[in-house]
């Protein structure tokens, strides 16, 4: 069976001149599934670089929604929930942003929520 796929950016990133950064909402996540292992079992977790274009995250849905983190959903996954987005002209679905994957993951396997 397909599983999910998450897409986060890489732990530590370059944005300006030597300045290391990182993504407090793909931090979120990756908390996200500290607390909740078991999720691992059910997603398959993919680090891309900060830089844009991201093509990976483009094949699938779309220039316009490449930002991270974002949970494409596999064709036989359920929800269809209000933060389930469709890529335009794919159809594939995604949910986009760290409280959103959060509120799904919960509704989904009864995980805890953002609050």
């Amino acid at each position: 069976m397909e599983r999910d796929t998450l897409f986060l950016l890489k732990h530590r990133f370059v944005d300006g001149p030597g300045t290391a950064f990182y993504c407090p909402e793909c931090s979120e996540v990756n908390g996200l599934l500290h607390y909740h292992p078991e999720l691992r079992h059910s997603v398959d977790v993919r680090y891309v670089d900060f830089q844009r274009p991201r093509p990976e995250v483009i094949a699938r849905v779309g220039e316009a929604n490449q930002s991270c983190p974002v949970l494409v959903l596999a064709a036989g996954s359920p929800g269809e929930g209000p933060e389930v987005k469709r890529a335009e002209g794919q159809g594939t679905r995604f949910v986009s942003g760290s409280r959103d994957i959060g509120n799904h993951w919960a509704n989904r396997f009864g995980t805890s929520r953002p609050h």
